[in-house]
């Protein structure tokens, strides 16, 4: 018998939960945020502006370097002038460091030194790394970016959007070393020879917020003050971009308002858990006897709160003879969420069913009213017939007696 044969809700806590409060005051000149797990834009302004963006410019650095080199690469430093209020990590010409150390000092002190060095010695000169960065973003359909430095110090031509630098944040977030060198509050960076440097994460919130967990900043004049964060709680993710901001306080508080306002949005809820029976079925020979079919996995998603998660069972049979392996698949769990189907979970035997014996079947056959509607025309046959051949042969036995008299 199907049990889960219908759409049906998962998540009774889902059911209950009332949607969240509206969004907060954001005064950021551009701005938005968006919930990766649904693909959500939970809220924007002017998220398609094309706009100066600083050193989140070098969000693209870091990605052509993860993809063309390895972490354990050392890279020796290349001449970088620096002007004098730029981001540097203090690496002298010659200085040999790690790719991984590196991005730390890229990625946390937005050191323009660094950039520099990792564009050329990846891209063999900073015009063919810009190139590659370019080649990057168009591959990743940011339609609305373009690059004119490594760097991100105020370049004409050089600009994003902060739906497309949400996307790249997310992009960059499947590497678990981004993710970790982004969630630190500083590092200790190793110069080959012995000299070590010490650099702080300039995103002050990762440090302050224990939720905050990304992922760059950046500042000039022509941009202002800029953010790409991050936040996780409970299991939700969330992305923000802020551009052109008067002050790292109002970068800062618009951030994190919006972080916050995405997080209570969301909630993860279970969709099917392992070994809940979503249907039975009846097992032949056996009289009386079912077979759970249970969950081969536990399933869960996020969802705005207020929504709901939906299971339905398909291909489930109503009956199974054995032997059959505790385990086996025997149909499939489809997890709906929002009218698409965004899973599927095998649907699988509870225990194991033996093979049925010859006694089982032979008393399953007994149980049958057709075997005894069968068995009792055969004996009235055989019966009918026994009778018949009586008769036949009494007559010819009287006709013999007959002519001898």
């Amino acid at each position: 018998m199907l049990l889960g044969a219908a759409l049906r809700p998962a998540g009774a806590q889902a059911a209950a939960a009332t949607a969240a409060a509206g969004p907060p005051p954001i005064d950021a000149p551009a701005a938005v945020l968006i919930e990766p797990a649904t693909g959500d834009i939970v809220y924007q302004r002017r998220a398609n502006q094309r706009r100066p963006i600083a050193s989140t410019t070098k969000l693209m650095t870091a990605l052509v370097a993860l993809k063309r080199l390895s972490l354990d690469d050392v890279l020796a430093q290349v001449p970088y002038a620096a002007a004098g209020a730029e981001s540097l990590v203090g690496l002298r010409t010659g200085e040999r460091m790690s790719v991984r150390d590196y991005l730390r000092g890229l990625l946390l002190a937005s050191g323009n030194d660094a950039a520099e060095t990792l564009a050329v010695r990846t891209g063999g000169s900073r015009a063919a790394f810009v190139k590659l960065m370019n080649a990057q973003a168009a591959a990743l359909g940011l339609r609305n970016t373009h690059f004119e430095t490594p760097v991100g110090l105020d370049t004409p031509g050089n600009y994003s959007t902060p739906a497309d630098l949400a996307k790249l944040a997310l992009v960059l977030r499947t590497y678990a070393f981004f993710r970790e060198t982004t969630d630190r509050p500083d590092a200790t960076l190793r110069v080959r020879g012995g000299r070590t440097i010490r650099v702080v994460n300039r995103n002050t919130l990762v440090q302050r917020i224990p939720f905050v967990n990304g992922v760059k900043t950046g500042h000039t004049n022509q941009a202002g003050y800029c953010l790409v964060g991050s936040a996780t709680r409970d299991g939700v993710t969330v992305v923000s971009v802020v551009l052109g901001t008067g002050s790292e306080e109002a970068r800062d508080r618009n951030s994190l308002r919006l972080l916050r306002y995405g997080l209570q949005r969301y909630h993860v809820i279970p969709a099917v858990k392992a070994g809940t029976p979503l249907a039975s079925a009846d097992v032949r020979y056996r009289d009386g006897q079912t077979l759970e079919l249970v969950a081969s996995r536990t399933v869960s998603r996020t969802v705005r709160r207020g929504q709901r998660l939906f299971t339905k069972v398909v291909g489930a049979p109503k009956a199974v003879e054995g032997p059959l392996a505790k385990g086996a698949r025997l149909g499939t769990i489809l997890v709906r969420q929002r009218g698409r189907t965004v899973d599927r979970v095998a649907l699988v035997a509870a225990r194991a069913v033996p093979a049925a014996t010859a006694t089982e079947r032979l008393s399953d056959y007994g149980r049958r009213p057709g075997t005894l509607l069968l068995l009792g025309a055969f004996l009235g046959g055989s019966l009918l017939l026994v009778l018949l051949r009586r008769r036949s042969h009494r007559g010819e036995h009287g006709g013999a007696e007959a002519e001898i008299a």
